[in-house]
């Protein structure tokens, strides 16, 4: 074995699936494998051979694959209470895999044994002393998976401890103990990793953890101090009920906290969360550690005043060291500070203490204070700081529009209609558009009016529109935001707008969206 601090094992395509929310199919699990492997963790397992035809198609493909760092590991179960190892078909599943680990799981509470086995204590060693030394005489390096351990210790040292001498004496490489009610605290981690030290010295020990407590990263952490050498988890914590120990928290408090090297690229750690939250159809947690959009946002004044000056004295590392960036938000909390390094960040020069500086801050808190938010609407913040410093033309002026919802009795689809009437450069402008809804069609007028002036906004579209009711105690009377992202293939942009009316918070959203691309032209 090569010698290594901690070694990373990761079920994010066998117990991350498991969760709720969380499915991939074959070519996904293949993708995701192979960035594992890029990224440089040590063992992937694949799923459970035998247990669905996913699994069985999954390990098929991936002999095709050349893994350049990780060992592909299939999972199982040990033998059946009373049948000979080389006669059960789930064994003989794991070994036509070929999957050069196997990782089994046996029962380490006695209460499991006895109640759900319905088996005896010495049955259920055997079982998992057969198994491994089975899988080991043909070849492979079997990881022995200590199910329910610490419960079971808890209960019954004497008899856990057994179980684990049993995979030893069958020539298992690793004992892993797994918390798998997810229920135990880091000091019992601790304690009992290292009686499993003294009761066996001389084995690898590893540690599966679930953050049913929200103590997953915690107690693998424990783990780790107490002499464990391999950390089972998955990628952003996926699995089942709350989910497993999150492999992307845990990294870098191994390299950069705890100085174990255990990654080659680690800058490439927000990058494979994000991959997996993609291939897995699910959205990126802007709240999570390291990587989330949030984890290096500063927002208050003097929290901002501060990073400018020196990073460090908000952020505990730096950003780039895991492929993340610094954020500095713009709000009702912020100072000068906030407004000087979105300027700068815009490529828009402002000075520190100048009018201009001034007067975007008190504008900005002004439209927070009637509703508007620009932390998800940079595009909008982008107009007011640029309209402040004179550094916008205005591409078009609104005469009026009108739009109109009709619902017919006979069943017919209703139609939605808008009318859009703009001055361009002195010219008029007078167009009508039928939409999905009065939204969808209020976009499409004033898009049909603008491109004969404009005809690259041809290239904007709209990818997202949200809406929000800012207090719900008028009813509906209160007052709306509305928040919109467009694109141009290369780049998105947010917009805002408020209003007591749905259609003009939507309509000021709008027109900043397709303003913005107007001036970064």
């Amino acid at each position: 074995m090569i010698a290594k601090p901690v070694f990373l094992y990761d079920t994010t395509l066998r117990d991350g699936t498991q969760g709720e929310g969380f499915q991939l199919s074959v070519l996904d699990k293949l993708r995701i494998a192979e960035q594992l492997d890029a990224f440089g963790i040590d063992t992937i397992e694949g799923g459970w051979p035998g247990s669905n035809p996913k699994d069985v198609a999954f390990f098929r493909e991936a002999k095709k694959l050349r893994f350049k760092h990780s060992k592909l590991a299939a999972f199982g179960s040990t033998r059946r209470a009373k049948v000979a190892v080389q006669d059960d078909p789930q064994v003989a599943l794991l070994l036509e895999s070929e999957a050069p680990v196997v990782t089994i799981f046996g029962k380490s509470w006695e209460m499991q044994v006895t109640e759900v086995l319905r088996t005896t204590v010495e049955e259920n060693r055997a079982m998992i002393r057969d198994t491994v030394a089975h899988l080991v005489r043909h070849g492979r390096e079997v990881v022995y998976d200590a199910e329910h351990f610490f419960d079971g210790y808890k209960d019954s040292p004497d008899h856990a401890l057994a179980t684990l001498e049993a995979a030893a004496e069958g020539g298992a490489s690793w004992l892993v103990l797994c918390d798998t009610n997810g229920g135990s605290l880091p000091a019992e981690i601790s304690r009992i990793c290292m009686a499993v030290r003294t009761r066996l010295p001389g084995m690898h020990l590893g540690i599966h953890t679930h953050n049913d407590c929200e103590l997953a990263v915690a107690n693998a952490i424990a783990a780790v101090d107490a002499g464990a050498t391999q950390i089972q988890g998955t990628i952003n914590g996926y699995g089942e009920r709350t989910g497993n120990c999150n492999l992307i928290s845990i990294i870098p408090i191994l390299q950069l906290k705890m100085g174990l090297r255990v990654v080659p690229h680690l800058e490439k750690l927000r990058d494979l969360a994000y991959f997996v939250d993609d291939v897995s159809n699910n959205p990126h947690q802007a709240r999570a550690p390291f990587v989330g959009r949030t984890a290096f946002a500063h927002k208050g004044g003097m929290h901002v005043n501060a990073v400018r000056k020196l990073a460090r004295s908000y952020e505990h590392l730096e950003p780039a060291s895991v492929g993340n960036t610094q954020n500095i938000l713009v709000s009702e909390l912020s100072g000068q500070a906030n407004i000087l390094s979105k300027a700068e960040e815009l490529g828009l020069p402002l000075a520190s203490g100048s009018p201009e500086a001034a007067a975007i801050l008190q504008r900005v808190k002004q439209l927070e204070s009637d509703g508007y938010s620009f932390e998800a609407a940079g595009g909008s913040l982008e107009l007011l700081i640029r309209r402040e410093l004179g550094n916008h033309q205005k591409p078009f002026d609104l005469t009026e529009y009108h739009t109109s919802f009709r619902q017919y009795r006979d069943g017919h689809p209703p139609v939605c209609e808008a009318t859009v009437k703009l001055m361009v450069a002195g010219t008029p402008a007078l167009t009508v558009a039928e939409g999905r809804g009065v939204i969808h069609a209020l976009d499409l007028a004033l898009r049909k009016a603008l491109l004969p002036f404009y005809p690259e906004i041809a290239g904007v579209s709209l990818v997202d529109y949200k809406v929000r009711i800012i207090d719900g105690h008028d009813a509906t009377a209160a007052k709306t935001r509305v928040l919109v992202v467009s694109t141009d293939g290369k780049t998105h942009w947010g917009t805002v707008g408020v209003s007591e009316n749905i259609i003009e918070a939507s309509w000021l959203a709008l027109v900043d969206g397709i303003d913005l691309f107007l001036q970064r032209r």
